[in-house]
């Protein structure tokens, strides 16, 4: 028995271990099994989280598809609660706010996406900013329908800029050197000062300075003031030397519409002393106060090869506002154009255009009054007949001021002129008096040449037709005017030449043939070169 109850407490033990030993097990898989539901907890919230942003997502591009359906389909109405404005540092907050005064109006969503593009756009066009951002956000809450505005600018870092570059003037085989200088923003209210120098071998010359303020004092257009000292020379043409001196003020001016007051003391001299009676009549001092209103639209796809589109431009002038007796007294009107049609191969296209001028004196005794010669309107030279609106003036064959009438010079010893680099030319013997009533006419005909080199640069071959008169209406040797005389004095003359057009200029070398001259005319047969520039 003892032996049993020994064995009996040895096997006792063991026992007692395993009882241990299981409720050991027992609570650790208790444990294993606490550790097990909170992975799972942690997991699930893991994918509740993506799935909520996967439903936040889905929400957002709903939403955007519903608002771009909406702006698409209706107008969506809201308006503009605040215009925040931020990094300028020198320009003044209501130069920018100027830019965004459409901004501030719109009622609807489109309207305010659109005018935030142009607002943004004129911005850039201020030329006093490297950078600018607009960023249209919600309006507060408790204002809905309202959006907020925001605008970020970088001022530009270099606001000096200067150019100074050589030029020719192949119709005068003359050269000038000129140059600009422009500072933006100085004061903060987007003003551009410049001034420009330009002198010529040809004893041309001009000095002018001006300053320019963009939509000022809230006004839609800019306005600029300009003081110029100018001198010209015609002793070449027509016997005299020009010097002006002037205050120009720019009322309105945008893309389309342009509205300025001219005030020119002008001083007339001839230094040879062989003008003609015509021309000494004119020789002095006057004064010119006027305003000119130009209205231009230009449609076409370019302004050196125009393969479609149309091109208008309308130039009214009033002068002699004001009671001094010296002030310079005449309505003048200038209307040109033009139209470019495509033909549909070898990039061919036909131009025409058609420009016309008058100028008529007013005040006691206007008829019997000579218009102010330096305003009158003039035909020949080396401009080509495509580039700028330029009004009547443009007539190929012949030389600069080589059309119209003319008057014998007084007699002198002086034969010639020095016109730069030791040259001399013989001068005419007649002036050119320039017309009152001037009208002219061209058709260009443009298209590439089948060479891969010549297409790559743009170089192209153009054949011609032009036409123009010009007629005096006014003064003491004035004719009786008829229709059917100014019709039958027009000048004719046809050509054909290669064009090279570049960024800065479009030159052409054309051979002209005239058809029709006057006696007096200066014409240019042959090879001429032509220049014109965009402005």
């Amino acid at each position: 028995m003892d032996s049993t109850g020994e064995d009996s407490s040895h096997e006792g033990k063991p026992a007692e271990k395993e009882e241990e030993e299981e409720e050991e097990g027992e609570a650790g898989a208790g444990r294993e099994g606490e550790e097990e539901p909170r992975e799972a907890e942690g997991s699930a919230e893991v994918v509740v989280e993506e799935e909520e942003e996967e439903e936040e997502e889905e929400i957002d591009v709903a939403l955007i598809r519903n608002m771009t359906q909406k702006l698409s389909t209706e107008p969506v109405k809201v308006r503009v609660h605040d215009v925040q404005i931020k990094g300028n540092t020198r320009t003044k907050d209501s130069v920018i706010e100027a830019q965004l005064k459409e901004v501030r109006s719109v009622e609807t969503m489109q309207e305010l996406l659109q005018e935030s593009v142009r607002a943004n756009s004129r911005l850039r066009a201020l030329g006093i900013f490297d950078k600018c951002v607009i960023t249209l956000d919600a309006g507060p809450n408790e204002l809905p329908g309202t959006a907020n505005v925001i605008v970020e600018v970088e001022e530009a870092k270099r606001p000096f800029t200067g150019d100074l570059g050589v030029f020719s003037k192949p119709e005068t085989k003359a050269w000038s050197l000129e140059g600009t200088v422009k500072y933006k923003n100085l004061a903060g209210y987007g003003e551009t000062l410049d001034a420009t120098g330009c002198y010529g071998l040809d004893t041309t010359s001009e000095l002018s300075a001006g300053v320019s303020y963009p939509r000022f004092k809230g006004w839609k257009a800019s306005l600029a003031t300009r003081v110029t000292l100018l001198t010209q020379d015609w002793q070449r043409y027509s016997s005299y030397r020009e010097r002006l001196t002037g205050l120009s003020v720019g009322l309105v001016s945008d893309k389309n519409h342009d509205i300025s007051y001219n005030l020119t003391w002008r001083d007339l001299k001839d230094p040879s002393r062989s003008a003609s009676k015509s021309i000494r009549r004119q020789l002095g001092h006057s004064l010119l106060s006027s305003v000119k209103y130009t209205y231009k639209k230009d449609q076409r796809d370019s302004v050196f090869r125009p393969r479609h589109g149309m091109a208008f431009i309308s130039t009214s002038q009033i002068a002699g506002l004001g009671p001094d007796s010296k002030l310079l007294r005449f309505a003048r009107q200038e209307v040109e154009v033009r139209m470019a049609v495509p033909l549909g191969f070898a990039n061919a296209a036909l131009n025409f255009g058609v420009a016309g001028g008058i100028i008529i004196p007013w005040g006691k005794g206007f008829q019997s009054k000579a218009t102010p010669i330096s305003d009158r309107f003039f035909m020949g030279g080396h401009t080509s007949l495509l580039g700028e609106l330029k009004g009547p003036s443009s007539l190929l064959g012949f030389r600069t001021r080589g059309v119209g009438p003319s008057e014998f010079r007084r007699s002198t010893s002086v034969k010639t002129t020095e016109i730069g680099e030791g040259e001399k030319v013989a001068l005419p013997k007649r002036d050119t008096l320039g017309g009152d009533l001037a009208v002219s006419g061209f058709a260009d005909f443009s298209f590439d040449l089948p060479l891969a080199a010549l297409k790559e640069y743009g170089i192209h071959v153009h054949t011609f037709a032009c036409t123009g008169n010009l007629v005096p209406l006014t003064g003491e040797n004035r004719q009786p005017w008829s229709l059917a005389k100014f019709i039958s004095g027009f000048r004719c003359s046809t050509g054909l030449g290669l064009v090279i057009p570049t960024k800065l200029f479009r030159l052409e070398v054309n051979y002209c043939y005239l058809l029709r001259y006057q006696e007096n005319d200066r014409i240019k047969r042959g090879f001429q070169i032509s220049l014109s520039s965009p402005h």
